[in-house]
C-alpha cells in the first residue's frame, strides 16, 4: 500500500513538473535553474515565467539579468493592461516593478560607496552640526587635495566673537544613487569677508557609510500643488482646488521633495499632487524635514509617502524607471 502511495505521488510529481517546463518549447528547466542560479525564490520565478509569457519574451532568460528587458516586459504589461487585454492586474505589476528595483540594487554604483572626502562631488549638498551651536546647510564648490570648499552654511547666527575657522563639526550628505555618509573634519578657513563667502575644510578618510537607499528617486521638477490634511484623511483623490503652488523637485515611491516659498514645519500631514504625461499624481504623507533658506525665503519639505495603492505606486515607478520615455 505504501509503495502504492509513493508511486501516485510520484506520478503526480511529474505531471505537475511536465506542465510547469514543458507548457510551450522554450526549455523552462534551463529557466528554473538559472532563476535559482542567479540567487531568486521560486516565487519570482513563477512571476517572471508569467511576464514572459505575457509579454512574449524570445528568451525569457535574459528577465534575470538585463534591466532593459525587464522594461520591455513591463511596457508590454501596462499597454496591454490598459486596453483590456492583460491576463495579469495591478498586483502582478507592482510585483514585477520590485522585481526591477531588485536587478537594479544589484548594479555595482549601489553597492561600493567611498571612504574618503576627496571622493565627494561638487554641488553635493552638506548638512553641518556645530556642537552647542546648530545645524547648518551647505554645498560643497570645490574639492582639491588638501581640502574641499564649502559655501557659507545656512542656519543660525554664530555667537558674538566665534569664527568657523579652526571649528570641528560633523558633516553629513547622501550620495546620489549611494547613500548617506557622516563623518567628522575640522573647518581649516573661514573666508566670510571674501567676495564669495566659503570654507576650507580639512579632508577626512574615515567617512562612514550607513542609511542605503530603499527606492530609486529621480529628478522630478514639475509644477504640483500641495494640501495640508488630517493624518487620517489620507487618500489618492486629486482634489479639486487649487492648493499651494509648489515645484515637486524629484520622488520615489517611498517619498518626494517639495520646494514652497515661505517656511514650513516638519511633522505635519500633505497630499501633493501633480501630472505626469497627462496622469494625475498624488502623494499623500508626513513632511519628515525642512531645510529653510532665509535668502530666498524657501522650503524644501521632504515628505515620506503614506503606503500608495498598486495603480498609484505603478504610475510612479513608470516615470522613475522612464518605462514610457524614448
Amino acid at each position: 500500500m505504501l509503495i502504492f502511495i509513493i508511486i501516485i505521488v510520484v506520478l503526480l510529481a511529474a505531471i505537475i513538473l511536465i506542465r510547469l517546463f514543458a507548457s510551450d518549447n522554450f526549455p523552462w528547466v534551463q529557466f528554473y535553474t538559472r532563476g535559482r542560479e542567479s540567487g531568486f525564490s521560486l516565487n519570482e520565478i513563477h512571476l517572471l515565467k508569467k511576464v514572459a509569457i505575457e509579454s512574449s519574451i524570445q528568451n525569457p532568460v535574459s528577465l534575470f539579468w538585463s534591466v532593459k528587458q525587464v522594461d520591455r516586459a513591463l511596457k508590454s504589461m501596462i499597454l496591454k493592461y490598459r486596453s483590456g487585454t492583460s491576463n495579469v492586474d495591478q498586483a502582478v505589476i507592482s510585483k514585477v516593478f520590485d522585481f526591477r528595483k531588485k536587478i537594479e540594487f544589484e548594479q555595482p554604483k549601489y553597492k561600493i560607496g567611498i571612504t574618503t572626502s576627496r571622493k565627494i562631488a561638487v554641488r553635493q549638498v552638506m548638512k553641518i552640526t556645530l556642537p552647542g551651536v546648530g545645524n547648518y546647510v551647505s554645498n560643497v564648490v570645490e574639492n582639491l587635495k588638501k581640502y574641499f570648499a564649502i559655501s557659507y552654511p545656512s542656519g543660525p547666527q554664530l555667537p558674538l566673537g566665534v569664527s568657523w575657522a579652526g571649528q570641528k563639526v560633523n558633516m553629513y550628505f547622501w550620495r546620489a544613487d549611494d547613500a548617506g555618509y557622516v563623518f567628522e573634519t575640522r573647518i581649516l578657513n573661514d573666508f566670510i569677508d571674501s567676495k564669495v563667502p566659503i570654507l576650507h575644510v580639512a579632508h577626512a578618510d574615515n567617512l562612514v557609510r550607513s542609511q542605503k537607499r530603499g527606492s530609486i528617486r529621480v529628478e522630478a521638477n514639475k509644477n504640483a500643488s500641495l494640501f495640508s490634511i488630517n493624518n487620517n484623511a489620507v487618500n489618492e483623490t486629486p482634489e479639486r482646488s487649487s492648493g499651494i503652488k509648489c515645484m515637486l523637485l524629484d520622488i520615489s515611491e517611498d517619498g518626494a521633495a517639495i520646494l514652497i516659498g515661505g517656511k514650513a514645519r516638519a511633522g505635519i500631514y500633505v497630499k501633493v499632487q501633480s501630472k505626469f504625461s497627462g496622469e494625475d499624481i498624488v502623494m499623500c504623507g508626513i513632511v519628515r524635514g525642512v531645510n529653510f533658506n532665509q535668502n530666498k525665503n524657501q522650503s524644501v519639505l521632504h515628505i515620506k509617502a503614506a503606503p500608495l495603492s498598486f495603480s498609484m505606486k505603478n504610475k510612479i515607478l513608470g516615470y522613475v524607471y522612464g518605462i514610457f520615455q524614448d
